[in-house]
């Protein structure tokens, strides 16, 4: 049997047809590592992947776009830093940041990942996987042939999830950027409109206007990033303004208009009447998954659903089908489907072995993360970082809380980073039994403080043995013992 079928091989593809112990539809970086682990296990796996092996992370998403902003905070860093700023007062090199940002997308060629997935003994099948039934995929090769697949142990569904362009009158006819074209396009827009204010919405935009583009963010709500503290949208819709973009809250788009054929400047029509013209709209409006066209109706399931699961990230009612990353709709972000990836794998194997199973709270076969130490990067300029539960949520979840702040600009380690530096931070703690339930940092250079942070949350740590977590002197991270000292007072 070979390790691939592609377009190449496609007049044998009927001959690929075959049973293994798991069989895997979406090969993005979810897909791969369960893959991965199904193989660790010593389970014959296939994948099946009708675009490019690595996924939307790879190509589209976390790996171009940081890429792309990379250079922008290293500036940023650099203007604050006294006997430097003045070597960095130019503007960006435009084609080595696009040359950067291909490179890290492996100029949209997958054979690494090819490589990788070949290395471990796993099956890749080129096309578009379908349900067929229990433990039955469908595949349809790039030729139009048409061959099953079929798992003796699992079928895993990681198809991950595509961005949604609002259904505005005149949207779909005006070539809207989504998160693709944002992090793919090969030339800087004069004007851009961001439509939306989360996660991509904010990186695109610090990108986009520090490459020359005139950045309008246009936010429905009252402001930036509404799932984390608030703070943080503020301080970032502060340095945006301050970096020439113009943001927007309380501000709803009626229609888009453009000539047809979706070329030349896009006009943004708001409620209330007013025009803005642009030479591009991106919409960064959300996410649905990708499980439309996937045959879910042949498994009692609805089409263009995000399938609910249990801790395993087997959905439920089914004891053949898992549902992983993206489409179970816990937490969308790589590295989250990844973690899902490991704990599912896991609990694949150890059904196919009849080994019991741990699904206690933090389990190795259940995705206790997902519900309470979610950590998130948005890397602007500030960078803000946050695992765990904000304020609100915790309040809302019934938890007795109180939270720590503390001004990051305080901290030695901060001013020596950068001359006037700004951020905030946050601690969570959980006053019944004194652990840290969430942490929130805003400000350069945080995102590495993330991960203290998280195994603070994910441990359990309580905050009488964070005091012996003891900080080197002069870090930004020495901001743990001044939120510590802050809660004792």
């Amino acid at each position: 049997m070979t390790n691939a079928v592609d377009t190449a091989d496609a007049a044998d593809a009927s001959d690929a047809a075959a049973e293994y112990d798991v069989v895997v539809v979406g090969a993005g970086p979810v897909g791969e590592n369960v893959a991965d682990r199904a193989r660790a296990a010593g389970l014959t796996t296939a994948v099946v992947e009708n675009e490019l092996i690595g996924g939307e992370c790879s190509y589209w998403a976390c790996m171009p776009s940081k890429a792309l902003l990379r250079p922008v905070t290293a500036r940023a860093d650099a203007r604050r830093v006294p006997g430097l700023r003045q070597s960095v007062r130019g503007p960006l090199d435009v084609a080595e940041v696009f040359a950067h940002r291909d490179y890290y997308a492996s100029n949209w060629k997958d054979d690494g990942q090819v490589s990788w997935l070949e290395s471990i003994g796993v099956d890749i099948h080129r096309g578009r996987g379908r349900l067929a039934g229990p433990g039955t995929v469908a595949v349809e090769a790039p030729s139009g042939e048409r061959y099953t697949l079929t798992a003796r142990h699992a079928v895993a569904v990681c198809t991950g999830s595509r961005a949604v362009v609002p259904d505005l009158p005149g949207a779909a006819g005006a070539n809207p950027w989504t998160s693709r074209e944002a992090t793919s396009s090969g030339k800087v827009p004069g004007r851009l409109v961001v439509v939306g204010g989360g996660v991509v919405a904010v990186e695109m935009a610090t990108a986009w206007q520090a490459l020359g583009s005139r950045v309008t963010v246009l936010v429905r709500g009252k402001g930036l990033l509404a799932k984390m503290e608030p703070f943080a949208g503020e301080l970032i819709a502060e340095a945006l303004t301050e970096a020439g973009a113009t943001v927007r809250t309380g501000t709803s788009v009626a229609a888009v208009e453009r000539r047809e054929g979706g070329s030349g400047p896009v006009t943004v029509v708001l409620d209330g009447g007013e025009r803005i013209e642009a030479d591009e709209i991106l919409f960064a409006t959300g996410r649905a998954p990708r499980t439309d066209d996937i045959g879910l109706d042949t498994v009692g399931l609805k089409p263009g659903s995000w399938l609910k699961v249990d801790e395993t990230c087997r959905v439920e009612g089914n004891d053949w089908l898992y549902a992983v990353g993206d489409v179970n709709h816990r937490a969308l972000m790589t590295h989250e489907g990844k973690y899902q990836a490991r704990v599912a794998g896991a609990a694949i194997a150890a059904r196919a072995k009849g080994e019991p199973l741990d699904t206690a709270r933090w389990g190795a076969h259940s995705a206790t993360a997902d519900h309470a130490a979610v950590p998130q990067v948005v890397f602007t300029d500030p960078e803000a970082a946050a695992v765990g539960l904000t304020l609100a949520q915790a309040e809302a979840a019934g938890h007795r809380v109180r939270a720590v702040d503390y001004d990051m600009a305080s901290v030695s380690g901060s001013g020596l980073y950068a001359d006037g530096y700004r951020g905030r931070a946050r601690m969570v703690v959980d006053l019944d039994r004194e652990t840290v339930l969430g942490a929130t940092f805003v400000g350069p250079g945080v995102a590495e403080l993330l991960h203290s942070a998280t195994v603070a949350v994910a441990g359990e740590v309580p905050i009488p043995r964070l005091w012996h977590a003891v900080p080197a002197y002069p870090t930004i991270s020495e901001v743990w013992l001044r939120l510590l000292e802050t809660y004792r007072g």
